[in-house]
């Protein structure tokens, strides 16, 4: 894949950022998400590629535009497979809260599960944890294998989680097992990848969200040399029947990193609001900043890329 997609790419989620920013805090999750979609998709249309959506905004009866399965690109040169969320944490940006993103991850052709819109029981690790990670094992085993791997005691570990009422008993295991929590509202791809920055302060995140975002968060861990375990989880037989209907035989599959995001891989991510991985989006009078990281898989190499925007002499993307 040529390198230098990586940095075609992040144009897109620059745009798309810029787009959804505007309209953080304004409790509009539906327009801040139309902004994003918007953006990003105009900002494809510029890139000579053969693209095509597997992880997207829903099917094409759910999703008007960055539907899954759209040919997205010039549709000429390499072939590739996109998994992306526009903005990810549209709750927190409509909001205003911290750590809401725009994402894309891109693989060669084939390269990416199609992941039904359903849950998936998910963990993830940096790579001082490599290995150490079991979802046939309880949260308990998984947080001391961890600890042993880093080195440090249990209780120094820090646990992610998505603060939901699903995830009861297993916030009331952590606690039990000694390990410090963060509860978050959304996000958990951000949250995912935080556990392979040494300076996030995380160590794990655990819990069940959405299986498309479990892909993503696959794709920037193969890039940082963490890693990764999920499981589909179907709330009722339609799901099962489209998962099925995706290519899912298996319903009872434990997922690894390469059966999640296989072969050479590629990750953009810019921020939208403040968050401890990215930075938001800031305006000043005729543009704004941005915050974004790139990764590749093929080197682990991993750039931030800080940008300052001038609206008079950008493409109309829609902010």
């Amino acid at each position: 894949m040529n390198r230098n997609y990586a940095l075609e790419f992040v144009r897109v989620t620059e745009a798309a950022a810029l787009a959804s920013a505007r309209l953080m805090g304004r409790g509009d999750e539906k327009e801040a998400d139309r902004a994003a979609v918007e953006a990003m998709r105009l900002a494809l249309a510029s890139i000579e590629f053969d693209g095509t959506v597997v992880i997207g905004e829903g099917e094409r009866d759910e999703a008007p535009m960055l539907y899954i399965g759209e040919k997205v690109g010039k549709g000429s040169g390499t072939k590739l497979d996109l998994a992306l969320d526009p903005l990810e944490g549209t709750t927190i940006c409509a909001r205003g809260g911290p750590n809401s993103l725009s994402v894309i991850a891109i693989a060669e052709q084939g390269g990416f599960l199609h992941a039904p819109d359903t849950y998936m029981m998910k963990i993830a690790v940096g790579p001082e944890a490599k290995g150490a990670i079991d979802l046939r094992l309880s949260a308990t085993e998984n947080l001391k294998r961890v600890a042993a791997a880093k080195k440090v005691n249990l209780d120094q570990l820090t646990v992610i989680i998505l603060d939901r009422p699903r995830h009861a008993d297993l916030i009331a295991e952590v606690r039990a097992a000694g390990a410090r929590i963060w509860l978050i509202g959304d996000g958990d791809v951000s949250a995912a990848i935080s556990t392979a920055k040494p300076d996030s302060g995380v160590d794990v995140l655990i819990g069940s969200g959405g299986a498309p975002e479990g892909v993503i968060a696959a794709a920037a861990l193969r890039c940082m040399g963490g890693d990764f375990q999920g499981q589909l989880m179907f709330r009722n037989d339609e799901e099962r029947a489209r998962a099925k209907k995706m290519g899912v035989t298996d319903f009872e599959r434990i997922y690894g990193l390469e059966d999640l995001a296989r072969g050479k891989v590629m990750f953009c991510a810019t921020g939208v609001t403040q968050g401890p991985l990215l930075d938001g989006v800031r305006f000043f009078k005729g543009g704004a900043t941005t915050h974004s990281i790139v990764m590749r898989s093929e080197t682990g190499t991993i750039r931030t890329i800080q940008a300052e925007h001038r609206f008079d002499s950008k493409p109309n993307y829609g902010f």
